[in-house]
């Protein structure tokens, strides 16, 4: 983690932004209090989804081929 005055980064600004998008925590101070942190909005790389991951999470009834009663004026 980096800390630097308001007044320091205004002067070194673009490097402070390449620094967080390579993924350091920078905190901009002011009268030697944090005020600002400074990180990147770019996500992480999305993992592939893990297969096998949602097993057991949906399940199908056994009538789940059976005609609903909604719509019994129709068939």
């Amino acid at each position: 983690m980096q800390q630097i005055t308001i007044d320091a980064a205004s002067q070194h600004l673009h490097e402070l932004i390449e620094a967080a998008i390579n993924g350091e925590e920078i905190i901009i101070t002011k009268d030697e209090q944090p005020v600002i942190k400074l990180t990147p909005v770019i996500s992480e790389k999305k993992r592939s989804p893990l297969f096998g991951s949602a097993k057991g999470l949906i399940t199908i009834t056994d009538n789940f081929d059976e005609p609903l009663e909604e719509f019994q004026d129709y068939m």
